[in-house]
């Protein structure tokens, strides 16, 4: 046999054993994903038989030779180091993972109201973290293969490979992270205590809404239990006021340590988190470990895994009898809490107590371990992805990991991509009028000149409340005009982030030229206005950033409100640029 003709058969066995491992991969998730994990290591000896049978077959004295020859050695050594990557990824990564997913019973690790074992979530951490390393180590090999002179047979699957191990890195590193973390932040040691602040979206703050409800999250050995219920108006003014960043002081105003109401006017998470656990520790003299933030549409989501809830407390259910329902669904949840509440009890106090009680409720809920791991699991998922739920730790090291994470509310550092954008909101009326404020948000990009980008953030707000909202809704929705704002009228403070080192130069309301506020906030511009609705206006803003000098594709996140964001958010657009751009 022609020695062309044994490397041929050799490139065949190559392609077809990897193909036929790469049509294994749907099954392996799909056992995952349906706790199969009996098939699930079966699919992995499959798995493993073919990506060593193509290392095998590139480990051929005959192949290794002709690797070194010039031009087409290229290709050889590239389709060498793709089986042999594949390989380790199938022995090194997936099987020791199968493995530990074999040893975890998962429906035992949701909470119950006698506590979780955390034990096996600690054991297998370890091996998490090894596998998540090799994956990793194999990606960086493949990144540094030069494919510019390879042959397209070779460069179409190099490409395709660098793709899927590019996002198994990233989510090895999301489960090592959370497999260290997780057993210390549940209690496993310790019980943990947590300031939970309930946003409420009827009322804008950058990160989602105004921590109306709050109460003390403890978390010991998994289980997880609330107490010390009360509410932000409850703590009253801090006078002095608490200690905050000048540089966003300056962008919004002191009141970010005079009010617990207030300490999320910044949409970084880590800053209000950690302004309210210093005002907890005034008020109460109880230092937390951390705090978390979540918001009635996540808290809907979790009711959706868990089933309905029922208030028991009969004090309550006297007082609320007729007006607002005791079951509360993750159909319901949203409405009653945001909308029903205000309009059927005329009473903040109650109002406050009936937020608070719900939460307490769905927090049983998933403490007593209803509905299914991955049922709860994909919820708090989306409640994450959606930053509808954050969260801070006191622990620099635990802090330093989740640093790392959307989840932490970060507006800089390794969370942060570098191309990202902001479009915040808070309320400027003093009411709960941001109920019936519906946006959107969308990035309009223009052609570099120079080697600079310029994107404008584009915000659209429109009032969607009845036209006579200011004597249908009552005061404590509308404001009354209290605070100078015309009583159905909804008020925002509108806040656009631009990326690192970039510029603000302009902003236009529905198309004019208007004065706005220009800040810096972590390395990041900062552009500030008011816009003011009547109901049933509605208004656009664009504010423009210049002087970009990422290259990467923009993005952007936005406050979370009721709406679903992907309504919010609209697909990015290129203006300005012609066909040789």
């Amino acid at each position: 046999m022609s020695a062309t003709v044994w490397l041929g058969a050799k490139g065949s066995t190559i392609k077809s054993e990897l193909e036929a491992s790469t049509q294994l991969v749907p099954k392996l998730k799909e056992d995952i994903l349906q706790n199969r994990p009996a098939d699930a290591s079966s699919v992995v000896d499959e798995l493993r038989r073919h990506t060593a049978a193509a290392r095998d077959a590139a480990s051929d004295p005959l192949w290794s030779l002709a690797s070194a020859t010039p031009w087409l050695g290229a290709n050889f050594s590239a389709a060498t180091e793709i089986a042999r990557t594949a390989d380790d990824v199938a022995t090194l990564g997936i099987a020791p993972l199968v493995k530990v997913y074999d040893s975890v019973n998962w429906d035992k690790l949701m909470p119950s109201a006698s506590g979780t074992d955390l034990e096996p979530i600690r054991k297998a951490a370890p091996a998490v973290a090894s596998a998540a390393h090799a994956v990793r180590v194999s990606a960086e090999r493949l990144d540094g293969i030069d494919a510019g002179n390879l042959l397209p047979q070779i460069a179409g699957p190099l490409a395709q490979a660098r793709q899927q191990l590019g996002s198994v890195v990233n989510e090895l590193d999301t489960a090592a992270d959370a497999a260290g973390l997780a057993p210390g932040m549940l209690g496993s040691d310790k019980p943990r205590h947590y300031l939970l602040l309930v946003q409420n979206n009827a009322e804008a703050r950058a990160s989602g809404g105004i921590p109306g409800a709050l109460a003390v999250l403890t978390a010991d050995k998994g289980k997880i239990s609330l107490a010390s219920q009360t509410s932000a108006h409850d703590l009253g003014a801090f006078t002095p006021p608490v200690a905050v960043d000048a540089e966003q002081e300056r962008i919004y105003s002191n009141r970010l340590g005079t009010f617990m109401q207030d300490v999320n006017f910044t949409p970084d998470f880590p800053t209000a988190a950690a302004t309210a656990l210093n005002m907890w520790e005034q008020k109460k003299g109880e230092r937390l470990d951390g705090a978390i933030s979540i918001d009635p549409v996540a808290l809907s989501y979790i009711l959706d895994a868990t089933g309905p809830v029922s208030l028991q407390d009969p004090q309550l259910l006297a007082l609320t009898s007729g007006k607002l329902p005791n079951q509360l669904t993750g159909g319901n949840v949203v409405k009653t809490l945001l909308s029903d509440s205000y309009a059927k009890l005329n009473n903040q106090k109650l109002q406050d107590i009936y937020f608070g009680s719900v939460a307490k409720e769905i927090f049983g809920a998933l403490s007593s371990g209803k509905g299914t791991a991955k049922s709860l699991l994909d919820g708090v998922g989306r409640g994450v992805d959606e930053h509808r739920i954050l969260l801070w730790s006191t622990g620099s090291n635990e802090q330093s990991v989740l640093s790392k994470y959307p989840l932490s509310g970060s507006i800089s550092g390794p969370s942060v991509p570098a191309a990202q954008f902001g479009a915040y909101f808070n309320d400027g009326t003093g009411a709960k009028m941001d109920y019936y404020v519906k946006r959107t948000v969308q990035l309009i990009s223009q052609c570099a000149v120079g080697g600079y980008g310029t994107v404008k953030v584009r915000i659209t707000s429109a009032n969607t409340a009845p036209a006579d909202a200011a004597t249908s809704l009552p005061a404590y929705v509308t404001g009354g005009g209290d605070f100078g704002v015309p009583p159905g009228t909804a008020q925002s403070n509108v806040i656009a982030y631009g990326p690192a080192q970039a510029q603000i130069e302009s902003a236009t309301q529905d198309g004019n030229k208007v004065p706005f506020g220009a800040q810096q906030h972590d390395n990041r511009p900062v552009g500030t206005l008011t816009v003011r609705l009547a109901p049933g206006q509605s208004s656009t803003v664009e504010f423009t950033f210049g002087k970009i000098v990422q290259h990467g594709q923009p993005g952007v996140v936005v406050t979370p409100t009721i709406q679903s964001v992907d309504k919010v958010v609209l697909p990015t657009e290129s203006e300005g640029c012609g066909t040789g751009g």
